[in-house]
């Protein structure tokens, strides 16, 4: 696991590219500032679970904190608005960063633990003539605003004395008030160009216990507000955000120079990751689990750091992903497809093989004998010589793929079919001799024969056959239940052009196989270890729904890389 305040090989700035950020932070160490170190921060709201947009931010965070030794990344809960927030989330948010493989040692914090302070620094603004308390009511608050074309008006409560602000601000503390009865507002020009600039609120009355401090406090801070302040006080050196945050950066900075803090943090933004066939709205992830579209934030359907994680891909995966799409300026949309080929590349060369047959087709070879067994060497992983072999059962009645036989086949059909010969992958060549229908005409079986000479694969002969077919022996392949995952949208932007999300929802994504088998030696797979199933794709043991009487599997992604054929030109 990489810490917020350690180097890893993966880490080095040798061995991460050089993004925009880096570059200003690299020159700014060359001139000499942050001798100490740069200190970073992920803060997210502990109101839902983290998704795919998330990770981005992570290893950005994460990996410029441990790039600039002796850096560290705080991981700090932005909990200032107690009416959504839940201490679940919290946990779900920190096993996900540990997860992607990335810790933030002693420097765990939450807005709350500031509120105090954040409290005595709203009046110091107030002191200054810098913020005053408004009691216009929030319809007021907006139609005093303006518009981007108009300039706002200053609100009849602007000019009250700083002993009035003070007292009434003291009293909102004391929860004299209902909610909505006041705000504190900055003090700043009502006729800004930069909306954000036009007397924000600080701080309102929301009389609604905190997770953490109770019924202490019936007011609470705004997020901009809140923080700025609270990178200051942590010595925050660079504040990345998002680009949503850019027209936010003058009040961060604004706040800041007025109380005149001990550090003053930079702001940086950048473009958050969109990615083709997803939506990143909390909103809209929430509506999905609640209204039953999936089965809950972990569907592996979602893109989600726990769906992610559920249909088996793995840290180093997303991290490598977001290592890939970079850190640009402007927002852009990343194909899901990209994830999909960066997750194949490593589990091609980490995951074992095994064979397992999704629509199991009967074989019986006739002239094998009845009372015999045997096993026979397979290969775990064809990348990896150091994986070894292992021993699968062989028998008289076998299971195919349905779709690997054809009873009239066309001719570039290599598998199986009437009097068709064909290679059983680590085992013999069969023959097909006849077919067994039932009453309704649909094949149920297979009557084959089998060359003993080709044990292994091959002909002492030398004749060839063009098709391979993975198999399981019937005696001793395990039931198993088979979830096949597609895209859970079926356009790239869902909800683009202000339609409704819920409209692009795929009603193929799932597709759940029940009688399935599988070679024995998956009834020891561990939940979220990844397998290729032959000729099938990547597979892992539910999480959630399995048990060692009831095998459940999730297909991570298929074998077909349509990133790898677009990256090489041969997509349009």
């Amino acid at each position: 696991m990489t810490t917020a305040e350690s180097t890893s090989p993966e880490s080095t700035p040798e061995a991460s590219p050089r993004d925009f950020i880096r570059t200003i932070i690299a020159e700014e160490r060359a001139a000499g500032r942050h001798p100490d170190g740069v200190v970073t921060r992920f803060p997210p709201e502990p109101n839902g679970y983290l998704h795919i947009g998330h990770a981005k931010s992570i290893c950005l965070n994460f990996g410029i904190a441990s790039e600039n030794t002796p850096g560290r990344c705080h991981l700090r809960f932005d909990d200032t608005n107690p009416t959504k927030e839940d201490v679940e989330y919290e946990a779900a948010i920190e096993e996900d960063i540990r997860w992607l493989g990335f810790d933030w040692g002693t420097h765990l914090h939450y807005a709350s633990e500031y509120f105090d302070r954040l409290y005595e620094d709203a009046c110091e603004l107030i002191r200054r003539g810098k913020a005053y308390v408004d009691s216009l009511s929030a319809e007021e608050i907006r139609d005093y605003r303006g518009t981007l074309k108009e300039p706002g008006r200053n609100s009849p409560h602007r000019d009250r004395t700083v002993e009035e602000n003070l007292d009434l601000f003291a009293r909102m503390r004391a929860g004299e008030f209902p909610d909505g009865a006041h705000v504190l507002r900055a003090k700043i020009d009502m006729a800004s160009p930069n909306m954000n600039m036009r007397d924000p609120a600080l701080y309102r009355i929301r009389r609604v216990p905190h997770h953490r401090t109770g019924d202490a406090w019936p007011i609470y801070p705004m997020y901009d507000y809140a923080h700025c302040l609270s990178d200051a006080y942590e010595g925050i050196t660079h504040s990345l955000c998002t680009l949503e945050f850019e027209d936010h950066r003058p009040l961060y900075d604004w706040i800041l120079d007025e109380l005149q803090t001990p550090t003053h943090p930079r702001q940086i933004e950048f473009a958050r990751l969109n990615v083709s066939y997803t939506v990143t709205s909390k909103r809209k992830l929430l509506a999905l689990v609640e209204e039953g579209h999936v089965s809950g934030w972990d569907d592996p359907r979602m893109n989600t750091i726990r769906g992610l994680r559920r249909r088996g891909f793995t840290p180093a995966s997303v991290r490598r992903f977001c290592e890939r799409i970079g850190v640009a300026k402007r927002d852009g949309v990343v194909d899901w497809a990209l994830l999909e080929h960066t997750l194949r590349e490593e589990l091609n060369v980490t995951a074992p093989r095994m064979m397992g047959v999704l629509r199991p087709l009967k074989v019986v070879i006739e002239n094998y004998p009845e009372d015999q067994s045997e096993e026979l060497e397979a290969i775990n992983n064809p990348e990896d010589p150091a994986a070894g072999t292992r021993m699968v059962p062989f028998g008289r009645e076998l299971y195919i793929e349905q779709g690997d036989f054809m009873e009239d086949p066309p001719r570039k059909f290599f598998r199986l079919g009437p009097g068709r010969e064909v290679r059983l992958r680590y085992a013999y060549f069969i023959t097909c001799e006849r077919v067994i229908k039932n009453d309704a005409g649909a094949v149920v079986e297979l009557r084959c024969t089998y060359d003993p000479a080709t044990r292994g694969g091959s002909a002492p002969d030398g004749r060839k056959v063009k098709g391979t077919l993975h198999w399981v022996a019937a005696d001793a392949a395990l039931p198993a239940e088979v979830r096949l995952y597609d895209r859970l949208f079926t356009e790239e932007n869902p909800g683009g052009g202000g339609r409704d999300f819920r409209d692009a929802i795929n009603p193929d994504s799932l597709e759940v196989i029940s009688d399935a088998r599988v070679e024995p030696a998956l009834g020891d797979a561990r939940a979220g270890v990844a397998y290729q199933f032959e000729r099938l794709g990547y597979f892992c043991l539910d999480a959630v729904d399995a048990s060692p009487e009831h095998l459940v599997f999730n297909r991570t992604v298929t074998l077909r890389d349509s990133w790898a054929k677009h990256a090489k030109g041969g997509a349009k």
